[in-house]
């Protein structure tokens, strides 16, 4: 059976409900644990890492080779860094990932 948009943002608002209230950091991170499996978390986290050579105005080529992943992840990374303000969103980025 297939999902409705109204049940697809159900699920999602439910999700960022739990994450905004939970307090306790062990908490979380088996939140996300459970999840995303380990190469997920690993996705997640070159997303970020992405966000934040892009900041430091890196090549997309170059973040490929740095991170080992392929231009085609660096180009999906570079067109939401593009449409969220990303520096807003993820402050002080490059100082805790770089």
């Amino acid at each position: 059976m297939k999902q409705t948009e109204t049940q697809k943002q159900t699920a999602y608002d439910y999700l960022t409900t739990l994450l905004c209230n939970t307090e306790d950091r062990a908490h979380l991170s088996q939140l996300l644990s459970a999840l995303m499996t380990e190469k997920e978390q690993q996705e997640f986290i070159n997303r970020l890492k992405i966000f934040a050579y892009l900041q430091q105005g890196l090549p997309q080529r170059e973040i490929s080779r740095q991170l080992g992943v392929g231009i085609a992840t660096v180009s999906r990374g570079a067109k939401a860094f593009r449409q969220y303000p990303i520096a807003t969103l993820f402050p002080c980025l490059d100082d805790v990932l770089l």
